[in-house]
């Protein structure tokens, strides 16, 4: 089954519990693992092959890089007490001018790694009540607490580890 759903076109609702905080920052802290598993044992030609105008899965594992830094800065804002977050690159602009194809797959993986768990460390220090703090998110125009934010960076965790099985699944 191949997933066919573009990002953008997602709507969420958020009504999870903000006792559920801790297991959205487990599902946060076990993408590098998930990620590093599923792309370890792929040839480089595999990890570098396209779809058509597609992203390669090296240039998604790219991609997942990138928007950490967009994970931490909405952290940033969220702690500053922002009203609204930091927008994304709709555009995806540093991706696709990146060459993610000249990197080192390790090198990669190994900053998102070392990224997420700085992510990680930081959310694991919140109370519950920081959990539930709120500001507007700008692509969706609704209000989102902070672990509705970070369910949302999970999905899209997941979103794009669904892509790269169906890539796997196609070239590997």
């Amino acid at each position: 089954m191949r997933n066919e759903m573009i990002w953008f076109d997602r709507k969420f609702v958020f009504n999870l519990a903000v006792e559920m905080y801790p297991m959205v920052v487990e599902r946060l802290r076990g993408c590098p693992a998930r990620l590093e598993e599923k792309i370890k044992p792929l040839s480089r030609e595999t990890l570098t092959q396209k779809d058509g105008d597609q992203w390669s899965i090296q240039e998604t594992v790219g991609h997942l890089v990138v928007v950490e830094q967009l994970w931490h800065g909405r952290f940033d804002d969220f702690m500053a007490g922002e009203t609204k977050l930091r927008p994304a690159d709709i555009h995806n602009r540093r991706t696709k001018e990146s060459d993610f194809h000249s990197f080192d797959i390790d090198e990669l993986l190994k900053s998102f790694r070392d990224s997420r768990k700085k992510l990680v460390d930081n959310l694991y220090g919140l109370s519950e009540e920081q959990a539930a703090q709120t500001a507007q998110h700008p692509r969706l125009d609704q209000s989102m607490r902070l672990i509705d934010s970070y369910y949302f960076a999970a999905e899209h965790d997941d979103h794009h580890l669904a892509k790269i099985t169906d890539m796997i699944k196609k070239f590997g």
